[in-house]
């Protein structure tokens, strides 16, 4: 008897070591925590350069892992967020533009969303921060979307302590309106500290955090502008509320670590866009709005202790449609879908040196506007219609005989995009316009995307 009795002891001994030992934990999906700065320049940060403003936060997270140095975003802010949430690019969704306040349209309610991928997985999934992809009907909500919790603002451009936006308050808990003083930066940060305190250890953790910083209006508590008294104006206003941001990004990786989920915990960060002025985006060509460099080219890094090896910095070329597959693969989840992707995964890129899996990356700011890189080459089309719709007039005759305008740089020695080789490098030209014309040719056409 003394003998059964020890035997299922042992058993039951040996069965919850096994359950907590170190394999296990190493076979459990990861937590995610995907920070999405607004406006932010590729030349602010410190570990990209920057050395006006002060960062300390962000720097040692960026150094304890994968400094992404040609991370492709958008021009602008929603079309970034929809490629982000689908994997797919703005000419599959129609996503080409922003989404204003009221605007009857948002990212089509067939897209599958990063969201109900990893809660399918079985993740918590929370928005804290700026969502930006419509509330014309609650079907738009981020709650109809795949987030089990959301807290933050629906829209851009809100004061910062009144969270108002053109006369209405744009401030949410769970998809209702909520009435909540404080600074927007520190009261994300607070949330999202508090989602992860309470968050249940036996469910991994997808929060992503949309800073509505550090787009304007360019407002922050005075204290934050004191270290920066050599600064003058909108750049001083900037560096305040960048400074707010990093602190706030400080306490969310110490809430990870009281919390005893920091080892376990993905942590992505990137800009939406390239910055507009008085951001600076170092030596990239052009600003926010654009898809010159300046304006596609968004500051990022990855890190996880003991899995993405520290001290990196990664030239080859990924886009933020990436992160949807590499996400979900992770989670253990499904890519099982009705949608096609254009995301791939890029976790060998992060941890073993391999080269980007794609053969080509495309920006589009429209149909008409459009990038595209392979390799260290870089090809941007205009259609010139597209162009006289901003300024009203061709300005050359050389323009007018044609009907678009070809620019071809080799981003391997002119980053900056200052050498325009199109007319020497006609056969490469030809090339890469045919594969961009493959990637187009089932483009959604400019306009409000579907709302089927």
């Amino acid at each position: 008897m003394r003998t059964l009795v020890a035997t299922a002891f042992l058993s039951i001994v040996f069965a919850s070591w096994i359950g907590n030992s170190p394999v296990s934990a190493d076979q459990r999906a990861p937590n995610v925590v995907f920070f999405l700065i607004d406006d932010l320049g590729y030349g602010d940060c410190g570990f990209n350069g920057g050395k006006e403003i002060k960062t300390p936060n962000i720097d040692k997270l960026a150094s304890s892992g994968a400094i992404l140095e040609s991370h492709y975003v958008q021009p602008v802010c929603s079309p970034t967020r929809a490629a982000f949430l689908t994997g797919r690019y703005p000419t599959r969704t129609g996503v080409y533009t922003v989404v204003r306040p009221h605007a009857k349209w948002g990212l089509p309610l067939q897209e599958r969303t990063l969201a109900n991928a990893l809660k399918d997985a079985g993740y918590t999934t929370a928005i804290v921060g700026k969502w930006h992809l419509g509330e014309f009907d609650p079907a738009y909500y981020p709650r109809a979307r795949g987030f089990d919790h959301q807290h933050g603002l629906f829209f851009g451009a809100i004061d910062n302590y009144t969270h108002m936006r053109d006369g209405s308050l744009d401030w949410y808990h769970n998809d209702v309106v909520l009435q909540e003083e404080g600074y927007t930066t520190h009261l994300l940060t607070k949330e999202s500290c508090r989602l992860i305190k309470s968050q249940e250890m036996s469910k991994p953790l997808f929060l992503y955090v949309p800073y509505n910083a550090v787009h304007s209006p360019l407002q922050v508590p005075e204290k934050y502008l004191e270290p920066y008294g050599d600064l003058n104006g909108p750049r001083k206003q900037l560096a305040g509320m960048l400074a707010a941001v990093d602190e706030g990004i400080g306490e969310i990786v110490r809430a990870l670590e009281e919390s005893g989920m920091r080892d376990n915990t993905l942590i992505v960060f990137s800009a939406d866009n390239g910055g507009p002025k008085p951001g600076e985006n170092g030596l990239l060509k052009g600003y926010k709005g654009s898809v010159d460099e300046g304006g596609v080219r968004g500051c990022a890094f990855a890190t996880w202790p003991g899995k993405i090896p520290a001290g990196q910095r990664i030239q080859e070329p990924v886009h933020v449609i990436d992160w949807y597959p590499t996400l979900v693969k992770l989670a253990k989840g499904t890519l099982d879908q009705k949608l096609p992707l254009d995301g791939k995964d890029i976790w060998p890129v992060l941890t073993s040196q391999a080269r980007t899996p794609h053969e080509a990356i495309l920006c589009a700011q429209s149909p008409n506007r459009v990038a595209i890189r392979m390799g260290h080459w870089k090809l941007v089309q205009v259609s010139i219609s597209e162009e006289e719709s901003k300024t009203k007039k061709v300005k050359k005759k050389a323009e007018a005989a044609s009907s678009e305008r070809l620019e071809l740089y080799d981003l391997a020695s002119d980053i900056g995009e200052t050498k325009n080789l199109a007319m020497s490098e006609p056969e490469r030209v030809a090339l890469m316009r045919s594969k961009l014309n493959e990637m187009l040719k089932d483009a959604v056409p400019l306009g409000e995307p579907s709302q089927q």
